[in-house]
């Protein structure tokens, strides 16, 4: 027998591979005590520990593992048991100890066996296994953490949120919540423990009747109570402190464990001692002779024969059958007995659930919250990786099984439509997600094969979406971190088009092996230094921190990849490499550009070296870089997945990560993250093909913004805007803020206007820099032969840009400009040098005139006096949209006219003066006189200007001036605007009545409209000039034709003044005017009003009155002219259109025909021999129209 010594260095070599040297330096005094216990067995079975732990195992999930009796073959050697002097029965009472002596051995061996090896590999490569060493091992294998207990059944989790209630009701309904609840009501009985099976019993607990619910009361007027529910009955299984199965009687169906399984599982971490526990039902038999197994077997079919016994009948069929299938094999399966070899290792998922409810929140459309919802399965994908659990990637290929069979797709891609922006963003994350799983950093090969071919098959389904949203796109390849080609890029051209996979397909290519890489994100400073001393000039800088060169998208996925797994330090590493990197290169660039900036000024080379940007990139490598330094320097590092998160167990510490080795002197991980932030939104970039790519573009930019405002301002971060904002300027073709600017570029305006609002209490010279530089867009300048690098031409083939977001855009630019104009009140020199960079570099009509309104109103808040620098950049603003929307359609242009009429006022009499003396290069003739002088010489004007009689009358002038300009110009539009202006000034009214006669005079095409000439024509006898009134109205006479049926024409109104006012100047006027009227009215109605007017009075009253004249008072002759011609028209008009309307008449407007026949015979008899033409009339009608019977007897009845 072997010296107990000898045994003790074995076992104490098993448990120092897992556990830290002091703690088996305080072990070893133990081993050494009096009465210590030894075993055969303890050293054979620790001394394989290290060997056996590292062995592969297979992924494909088996049955129940077989379990028999010793004998019956050679290598069924795991029913070997030994016998121990600890009965089956019994309460565990080891689980946790009151006194601080140190852990046995046995327990750290037993748990350390129970985490890592299923027990089929105990049970064969051990021959006799003491039932204490069974028992220890059984016990370690339960979970111990409850941290993954309420990651599978929250949505949730977290070390603080752990045995602690919600206060909102959202989480108190959190399966996990309630769990707790429930074991802390005393909810939870009848736990057992049998081998690696839990079993238990849960109540709810009992609520009172509500009082309000007259159902519920009890006819005797007691208390009422509600009848408590069912007990619950759940069962758990559970392999290497993973539970591997669970069922409840709740009949739950969700992708989380019910409350049920939490408060057992709960009750089993956190009361140990009290749960009962058995070893395997397999020992249990073992132990058994004959009788006892077949009074067992009775007893148990007696108890449950209502269940068991059809299945007890045929398997005791099968057993009593020699050639069954049954007898083929060694030994029986038994749900207790642990995990066999081959099976996988990991929590209990339901899968059904899942797809279920993937299908179920993608069929509702973004409705009901179920964007929400996917985005949380999202996080728990996320949640799963951090803690290194293998159900992550196992969830996520559900998730986008269900996604790619979303009937949706196929329908968007056969109608040609866009998916919509929140499903795109549920894609992108889901291509994101994979990406980190395939760059696990302890990913094996194997696995990560299965993916890749996974991925594959995903990336050629049809309807998969394509990365960019619309197109496909030219990107670099993923793996492109040094050049490729001539110039440092692959052919675009020869690139398919990518979907949302192809970067994760691209990532399965990448590796963790570069020793350069293992250096930075080593965690043993003393391997750091070594690797320092040989180290390479281009994998360090001066200062000897190390750098990583790699396609900067591509080392940040790394950088997601480690944060993702669980590991926030390494990731904080390779960040802060990565951050020290983009630094070094920016100095590298600026120092290049200045060497050369005159010969690329002198070219003209215009041109963005980054095709593909970082912000909106798909992977987004600013923002992780953000979060990744922000997250560590407030103390948001999580900890890494595995026994640290044990909560039963005392955590690790582990030494603060020495940041002084990669920071310099004053700088802080919040200052790094401030300044990659900087440089990530300062860099010139093309703009992006497809209406999601670049709307994502602008959604990132606004992301980053507002993670930026939430950073409060210390002296050292205003350093490092100050710096940086400097180098971006003084940069070349990198920085969008730098002289040259490529046609293509994405504009600076959103992030110049965050710099410019950050910067102006700090350095306001350097923040007017800064927006007036960022002002420029030059995609809206007119195209010239721009010189394109070879990074462009490869990348954006000579087409014409499309830019969807160009709205969004060109108002971010206005937003810029309103925020220096604000900022630059009451300096005129600032104002000026503003004003001409919105004059130069804004093109919007509609932008400049917001720009003009904001402008007027900061220039005359009410609680200061009017800034007058201020007010003439906003009337130049405004007199540059006149001139932009002179000669184009504009549908706010009277109200742009209306608004620089009261600038100009504000300005002062020499602004009206002079947009009046200039006003063909800002309005039209129309505007000008309707709007413009009208407004000028109001007198509200007046009023507002406290104007002396000088002032009046020079803008008087310049107003007649304005109105003759325009009537000549216009005349049309114009002449009663310019007469009515004119009217104070007799030589310039006379000028404007001339302009008006000239016009009148011309052709149809150019002249005057009839209604034009009556308007004037009233208003000149409203003036008291019924003469000019007159010669007007024949003019407008010439110009008018009424047809027989157009007896609602509006100008029916106009003939009749035209006559009247005839008839009241004079016999000779009436007499000038009605062959005019013979002409021009054909309308039988029309004629016999004018004819009956006539008839009524005695022409020439008005003149009479004019001129004191005696008048004769004699009516008009109707037999003599000019009446006589009148009414032969007017009896001409009644004749043709009776015929005209005979022709189409129907018996519905019979009625309405003999009315019109008895009005014309009233004018017939007008005539002296007028009955006797009506007479003939009517008996023509008679003659002609005898086949309308009905409508010819009623004529006889009305009229003989």
């Amino acid at each position: 027998m072997s010296h107990p010594g000898s045994k003790a260095l074995m076992l104490g070599y098993a448990a120092a591979r897992y556990l830290d040297s002091p703690t088996v330096y305080h072990l070893l005094p133990c081993l050494r005590a009096p009465g210590y216990r030894d075993s055969g067995s303890y050293g054979t079975l620790t001394s394989s520990v290290d060997k056996a732990i590292m062995a592969e195992r297979t992924q494909s999930p088996p049955a129940k593992r077989l379990c028999c009796r010793p004998g019956h073959s050679a290598t069924c050697r795991q029913g070997h048991r030994a016998g121990g002097g600890m009965p089956c029965g019994g309460s565990v009472t080891c689980g946790s100890s009151k006194t601080h002596s140190p852990e046995s051995l046995l327990d750290i061996a037993a748990r350390k066996v129970a985490e890592k090896w299923p027990f089929q590999r105990v049970e064969e490569r051990f021959e006799r296994i003491p039932e204490p060493v069974q028992r220890r091992i059984v016990f370690w294998s339960f979970p111990r953490s409850e941290r993954e207990i309420c990651m599978y059944s929250s949505f949730k989790t977290g070390g603080d949120e752990v045995g602690s209630s919600g206060e909102n009701n959202d989480e108190t309904r959190l399966p996990f919540r309630r769990g707790v609840a429930l074991l802390e009501s005393g909810c939870v009985d009848n736990v057992l423990q049998v081998g690696f099976h839990l079993s238990g019993t849960v109540r709810e607990p009992a609520a009172p009747a509500s009082a309000s619910d007259p159902a519920a009361a009890p006819a005797t007027g007691t208390t009422a109570v509600a009848e408590p529910p069912q007990p619950c009955g759940v069962s758990v299984s559970f392999d290497r402190c993973k539970i591997t199965a669970v069922t409840c009687t709740c009949g739950n169906k969700d992708i989380f464990y019910c409350a049920h399984v939490v408060a057992l599982a709960l009750y089993r971490v956190r009361k140990p001692e009290q749960v009962k526990l058995r070893l395997p039902i397999s020992e249990t038999l073992f132990q058994m002779n004959r009788d006892q197994l077949q009074k067992f077997v009775q007893y148990l079919i007696t108890v449950h024969h209502t269940e068991v016994l059809p299945t007890a009948q045929k398997l005791a069929d099968e057993i009593l059958s020699l050639d069954s299938e049954i007898n083929q094999v060694h030994g029986a399966p038994d749900p207790t007995a642990g995990a066999s070899v081959d099976d996988e290792n990991c929590w209990h998922l339901d899968e059904e659930q899942v797809q279920e409810q993937v299908k179920l929140f993608l069929s509702q459309g973004g409705y009901h919250g179920s964007g929400k919802q996917l985005n949380l399965l999202f996080s728990k994908v996320r949640e799963m990786l951090k803690m290194r659990d293998s159900n992550g990637a196992r969830m996520l290929t559900l998730i986008t099984g269900q996604f790619l069979g979303d009937p949706r797709l196929a329908l968007w891609k056969q109608q040609g439509t866009t998916m919509t922006d929140k499903y795109r963003q549920l894609w992108d994350e889901l291509g994101a997600l994979w990406m980190c799983i395939v760059l696990n950093p302890h990913c094996k090969r194997e696995q990560k094969g299965s993916w890749l071919q996974q991925l594959r098959r995903w990336n050629s389904v049809d309807a998969c979406p394509l990365e960019d949203g619309n197109h496909g796109s030219e990107l670099t390849h993923l793996t492109n971190a040094r050049p490729q080609g001539p110039h440092g890029h692959p052919d675009a051209l020869a690139r398919p088009h990518r979907t949302v996979f192809t970067r994760a397909i691209e990532a399965c290519d990448l590796h963790w092996q570069d020793p350069h890489l293992q250096h930075i994100i080593a965690q043993d400073p003393v391997a750091t230094c070594c690797y320092h001393d040989n180290r390479h000039s281009a994998l360090f800088d001066p200062r000897g921190r190390p750098l990583w060169h790699e396609h900067v998208p591509t080392a940040c996925a790394r950088v997601d990849a480690l944060r993702s797994h669980g590991y926030p330090k390494e990731a904080l590493r390779l960040a802060i490499a990565i951050v020290n990197t983009l630094q070094r290169q920016q100095q590298k660039q600026l120092e290049l550009f200045r060497n050369h900036k005159k010969d690329l000024l002198h070219k003209g080379v215009t041109s963005t070296t980054n095709p593909e940007g970082w912000v909106g990139h798909p992977l987004d490598p600013i923002g992780t870089l953000f979060s990744t330094l922000m997250g560590t320097s407030q103390g948001g590092s999580e900890d890494s997945a595995g026994g640290r998160l044990d909560f039963s167990a005392k955590r690790v510490k582990h030494p603060t990560f020495p940041t002084h080795r990669y920071l310099d002197d004053g700088e802080s991980l919040v200052c790094l993250a401030v300044e990659v932030a900087l440089l990530g939104l300062g860099q010139q970039r093309a703009m992006p093909d497809g209406l999601y790519a670049q709307e994502k573009v602008g959604r990132h930019e606004e992301q980053l913004l507002g993670r930026l405002q939430e950073v409060e301002l210390d002296d050292r971060l205003v350093k490092v805007f100050r710096r940086q904002a400097a180098l971006l300027l003084e940069a070349g073709p990198h920085s969008g803020l730098g002289e040259m600017l490529h046609r293509e570029s994405v504009p600076m305006h959103t992030f110049a206007k965050y710099l410019f609002t950050t910067l102006l209490p700090h350095d306001a010279e350097l923040a007017y820099k800064i927006a007036l530089r960022a002002m420029r867009l030059p995609v809206l300048e007119p195209s010239s032969d721009l010189s394109r690098s070879h990074h462009i031409v490869s990348v954006v083939t000579n087409r014409y840009p499309r830019w969807f977001t160009l709205s969004h855009v060109e108002s971010q630019q206005c937003e810029l400009a309103s925020t220096m104009l604000t900022a630059a009140k009451g300096d005129a020199c600032k104002l000026q040098t503003v004003l001409e960079s919105i004059q130069k570099n804004i093109h919007s009509s509609s932008h400049i005139f917001k720009l003009a309104q904001d402008a007027f109103k900061i220039a005359t808040l009410m609680d200061s006096l009017p800034d007058i620098t201020l007010l003439k950049v906003s009337l130049e603003l405004g007199l540059q949209v006149m001139r932009m929307t002179l000669s184009t359609l504009n549908w706010r242009r009277r109200e742009m006219v209306r608004w620089l009429v009261t600038c100009a006022t504000e300005v002062g009499v020499y602004a009206l003066d002079s947009i009046m003396q200039n006003w063909y290069t800002l309005f039209t003739p129309t505007e000008a006189t309707s709007i413009v002088a009208t407004t000028v010489v109001s007198n509200s004007t007046v009023l507002r200007l406290h104007l002396d009689c000088h002032q009046q009358d020079n803008l008087a002038n310049s107003a007649r001036t304005l109105a003759l300009q325009c009537a000549m110009k216009d005349p049309q539009n114009c002449a009663l605007s310019a007469l009515t202006l004119c009217e104070k000034e007799h030589i310039a009214f006379e000028t404007a009545y001339q302009i008006v006669l000239d016009a009148a005079a011309a052709t149809a095409a150019t002249g005057m409209s009839y209604t034009q000439l009556f308007t004037i024509a009233r208003y000149m006898e409203h003036r008291g000039y019924p003469m000019r009134a007159y010669k007007l109205a024949t003019l407008a006479m010439t110009h008018l034709n009424l047809s027989y049926n157009q007896d609602t024409h509006p100008a029916i109104n106009d003939v009749l003044w035209a006559c009247a006012l005839s008839h009241s100047l004079g016999k000779n006027e009436l007499a000038a005017v009605i062959p005019l009227v013979v002409k021009s009215v054909k309308c039988a109605t029309v004629l016999s009003d004018i004819l009956r007017r006539c008839t009524m009075t005695t022409p020439g009253m008005v003149v009479s009155a004019l001129h004191s004249r005696r008048n004769s008072g004699k009516l008009m002759s109707l037999d003599k002219a000019p009446l006589r011609k009148l009414l032969d028209a007017t009896i001409g008009a009644y004749i043709n259109t009776t015929h005209s309307r005979l022709t189409h008449i129907s018996p519905r407007h019979y009625g309405e025909f003999i009315e019109f026949l008895s009005k014309a015979r009233e004018t017939f008899l007008m005539a002296q021999d007028g009955h006797i033409q009506f007479a003939q009339f009517i008996d023509n009608l008679k003659q002609i129209y005898k086949g309308k019977k009905k409508l010819m007897n009623l004529v006889r009845e009305r009229f003989g």
